[in-house]
């Protein structure tokens, strides 16, 4: 599987942005996908998910209420919706999916994902 991602760019806080992720197979539908993002000399942290067929959407903390993440698979693509943005979220925003059903760690996790696209960077002014 290979994954695309873009849309990032520069916005003001308070902005609003929308990734995009394509994905080369239709199969994704009923993959686990997730977003995470790395900013500058800090480790990669998870975003946003969703998983299975029924598209159960979980986030982290930091992004609740503000970030949305969808999937239309006949597009076979994933979004991520981005509102009220702070310069914290300034990152480079990873795609990512898997195939598997369990992988023995959380779906939060970095090593749960065998797929990934390459990053977009999203960059929040104050």
């Amino acid at each position: 599987v290979q994954l695309q991602a873009f849309g990032g760019g520069l916005v003001q806080a308070g902005g609003s942005l929308r990734l995009s992720c394509a994905a080369s197979e239709r199969t994704v539908s009923s993959y686990l996908m997730g977003w995470f993002r790395q900013a500058p000399g800090k480790e990669r942290e998870f975003v946003a998910g969703i998983r299975g067929a029924a598209g159960t959407t979980f986030y982290a903390d930091s992004v609740k209420g503000r970030f949305t993440i969808s999937r239309d698979n006949a597009k076979k693509t994933m979004y991520l919706q981005m509102e009220s943005l702070k310069p914290e979220d300034t990152a480079v925003y990873y795609c990512a999916a898997d195939s598997r059903s369990w992988a023995g760690v959380p779906d939060t996790s970095n090593g749960r994902y065998r797929y990934w696209g390459q990053g977009t960077q999203v960059t929040v002014s104050s």
